[in-house]
């Protein structure tokens, strides 16, 4: 979600209260105060590949921590050691990418169910708007959640600002929103941002109470995994856990002032991305721990600017295309939106990234 007035990268109109410094034209930020719907196009065919260039880790920071030695084998033979762990990107209703994605990940069988034993896995939030099926998304989460844990692993979620969203409509629907900037209202700017009518009439009670009990954030294995590329989480407390229980506190006033004020802080974004990035990054993990960041919200072609995009090879209409994690800050950050909506690719990955490809495939 984000800022400026025009035609967004994903074709419908998006109307912003303010635009984030730095930001290429026509990149969003802020929220959007419009009320006028748009019509969703469907997504465009894959996009040629074309070269981009990850930032490779500085070899002046530090490695990310990874598990440390084997602990020793439980009296059944069996090793504590906890699994293998892996992000997920921004899913934004594309249930069938979502679903290859895992099973090339080796995360799922054939049938979509939970193959990977002890695996952890981490999903970065935003799992609807844009995309065609956002419940079946959610659905497939849930799935996994309770499979992953009759086999010793995990399967986790955290919320983005698209859950924000979806909760405000479903809630509030037409009630009008002070933003700051006019007035408008949750349906309003879900529709202006990809909501999806569908997906709306088929979410249920349960689906709500997932969503409104998403933590904001996590630490694992040194990595502290957050959705936006923000510092708004150090607004809401000064632990993880005093975050994620003022955000959940929040949700449950079930006052739309609140909740639009929530998901305008999450949709920002850029905070780690310019010369005063690093110190950004920096705060956030002496504030809550963690050797890095890794976050979703900002798709990687954004992050990338003007400066990369020239560097890397571009179609006939220019499009940037990733196929990796997005390495920047010092080393500290690491980026998993691909742009799925953008017909980029729906990131999964194993942490921690202790080497990273150069990310570069040259076009014939």
């Amino acid at each position: 979600m984000t800022q400026g007035a025009g035609q967004g990268p994903d074709g419908w109109q998006q109307v912003h209260a303010n635009t984030a410094p730095g930001a290429p034209a026509g990149v969003p930020g802020g929220p959007v105060v419009a009320v006028a719907a748009a019509a969703v196009p469907e997504r465009p065919a894959p996009a040629p590949l074309t070269a981009v260039r990850l930032t490779p880790v500085p070899a002046a920071v530090s490695p990310v921590p990874g598990p440390g030695p084997a602990p020793a084998a439980s009296a059944e033979g069996q090793s504590s050691a906890p699994g293998p762990l892996y992000v997920v990107g921004d899913v934004h209703g594309y249930l069938d990418e979502l679903r290859r994605a895992l099973r090339e990940a080796g995360l799922t069988d054939a049938e979509d169910h939970w193959a990977a034993g002890k695996a952890r896995l981490w999903f970065l939030g935003d799992f609807t708007d844009r995309g065609p099926d956002g419940i079946g998304v959610i659905d497939l989460v849930m799935q996994l959640s309770a499979e992953a844990a009759a086999t010793g692993g995990y399967c986790k979620a955290l919320l983005g600002n698209h859950e924000l969203l979806l909760l405000g409509a479903r809630r509030f629907a037409d009630t009008p929103i002070n933003s700051g900037a006019g007035t408008a209202s949750f349906q309003a700017a879900w529709l202006l941002n990809g909501g999806q009518r569908t997906d709306m009439e088929r979410l249920q009670e349960h689906h709500i109470r997932w969503m409104s009990r998403l933590d904001a954030m996590a630490l694992a294995d040194e990595h502290l995994l957050i959705h936006s590329d923000c510092s708004a989480y150090l607004d809401y407390g000064d632990t993880i856990e005093e975050v994620n229980d003022a955000i959940t506190e929040a949700l449950d006033q079930r006052d739309p002032d609140i909740t639009w004020d929530l998901f305008r802080k999450f949709t920002k974004r850029f905070a780690f991305r310019d010369e005063e990035g690093p110190r950004a990054v920096r705060d956030l993990l002496a504030t809550y721990g963690g050797a890095r960041i890794v976050h979703g919200h900002s798709p990687i072609p954004y992050l990338l600017g003007e400066t990369a995009t020239e560097e890397a090879e571009k179609d006939e209409e220019g499009a940037v295309q990733v196929h990796e994690p997005y390495v920047y800050a010092d080393g500290l950050a690491i980026a998993m939106d691909g742009g799925v909506t953008m017909a980029g690719k729906l990131l999964i990955a194993e942490l921690p990234l202790h080497e990273l490809s150069t990310g570069v495939e040259e076009t014939a």
